[in-house]
């Protein structure tokens, strides 16, 4: 499908997908990217745990959108493949589901193949385009989902990357605009909140760290920022609320917030 020998891959400054991979503990990580990821370990202990509650979200929402009778996803800046992609919590439970992945990381298209891993009844795509082209996206992504038909549209630890609000809102406009009454907008984003568990100054500076090694740059935006991303869908209880928090499975202890949080939303009506 790609030829991944022509796939530039640059190991001299850090990227943020593969020291996100680094954080969950998986292998598609160089020195350069752990050496970073410790860096911001020194001002955020957690992140690593971020990480994993912002994966156990994902998995969380998925089922959601899947229970409510949704059975496509169009997930934009798709990142490394990791344990649990969005096809694969998908079909677990719905075998006919059908998903698109796009991304514009030449290090994402190098490992599509391990993303394309369809179940036979349902089918998956990755389309290799920047998610601020909301043309581009929306038209190859048609290609194999029906866009008249609710989808599932999946924004996680994206937007960050988008450092305009403004620019940011088009993009998420962009795509509801076109899709159908009963979609779903499911967004985690990193969160510059100072509560009794986060520390605001200390996510500031771990931003401050990736910017100054070089690796993409990220916006940590407030909880009220990230409500706004939502505008033309009714947001779903909690609200926007610490990834470790979206409805999580009972247990006997209340999760710690992390710096990553997180939303649903549905489209009632167009945009």
């Amino acid at each position: 499908m790609h030829d991944d020998a022509r796939v530039p891959i640059d190991t001299s400054v850090p990227h943020s997908a593969r020291v996100w991979d680094y954080w969950l503990g998986g292998k598609e990580n160089y020195p350069v990217d752990r050496e970073a990821g410790d860096a911001v370990l020194r001002f955020l202990p957690g992140i690593a745990t971020s990480a994993k509650q912002d994966r156990a979200f994902l998995g969380r929402a998925v089922r959601f959108v899947v229970a409510e009778g949704v059975r496509q996803f169009l997930d934009l800046g798709t990142g490394l493949p990791t344990v649990d992609n969005t096809h694969e919590v998908a079909q677990r439970v719905a075998p006919d589901a059908r998903i698109v992945y796009v991304d514009n990381d030449p290090l994402v298209l190098l490992h599509a193949r391990a993303l394309l891993h369809s179940s036979p009844q349902g089918r998956c795509d990755y389309v290799q385009a920047d998610i601020r082209d909301t043309g581009t996206v929306l038209d190859r992504a048609a290609r194999t989902l029906d866009l008249t038909r609710p989808v599932g549209l999946m924004l996680l630890g994206v937007l960050n990357h988008i450092l305009d609000d403004d620019e940011a809102r088009r993009v998420v406009a962009g795509i509801l605009e076109v899709l159908a009454p009963g979609s779903f907008l499911v967004i985690s984003h990193t969160c510059d909140a100072t509560t009794d568990e986060l520390d605001g100054e200390a996510m500031r500076g771990a931003v401050r760290t990736v910017m100054e090694r070089g690796g993409t740059p990220i916006c940590a935006r407030s909880p009220e920022r990230i409500e706004g991303f939502f505008a033309g869908t009714r947001l779903l209880d909690p609200g926007v609320v610490s990834c470790s928090r979206w409805r999580p499975e009972p247990s006997p202890w209340r999760e710690a917030e992390v710096p990553h949080f997180c939303g649903v939303g549905v489209l009632s009506e167009p945009v």
